[in-house]
């Protein structure tokens, strides 16, 4: 079997265009903190390492030739990504407050938790989930 020791980084792909506003979205409103940022000429595009509590690492890219991927559940691939949190009416209210595009709060019918469904600058599905 392979010992997979930990999940090591998620990448998260933004346009050129709104690549500032994607790092912006993830440092400001997110609370992730830069780790490094490289401009990678040969691609015309930047990757920029993040991180959560020191221990969490997440990758935005831009690209110039970004493309739109379907989002909706049944589409093939990464269909979102969930953060912990302690209150998620707290979470709600804060990305309402910076004019985050978000859902109402759910109640998960198995565990009887909180969660609420939210996006990023690029539309993709983000989830606050009650821990």
């Amino acid at each position: 079997m392979l010992k997979i020791e930990a999940i090591h980084h998620v990448a998260v792909l933004t346009s050129s265009e709104l690549y500032e506003t994607s790092k912006s979205f993830y440092t400001n409103v997110l609370g992730f903190t830069v780790i490094a940022e490289v401009f990678r000429e040969e691609r015309n595009s930047y990757k920029l390492d993040l991180a959560l509590n020191g221990r969490y690492q997440l990758e935005l890219f831009s690209f110039p030739g970004y493309c739109e991927r379907a989002s909706f559940p049944e589409a093939k691939g990464l269909r979102h990504l969930a953060f912990a949190v302690n209150d998620v009416k707290e979470g709600f209210e804060w990305l309402q407050k910076n004019q985050v595009r978000v859902e109402q709060i759910r109640i998960d019918e198995h565990t009887g938790k909180e969660f609420l469904f939210f996006y990023d600058p690029n539309g993709q599905p983000l989830e606050l989930y009650q821990q």
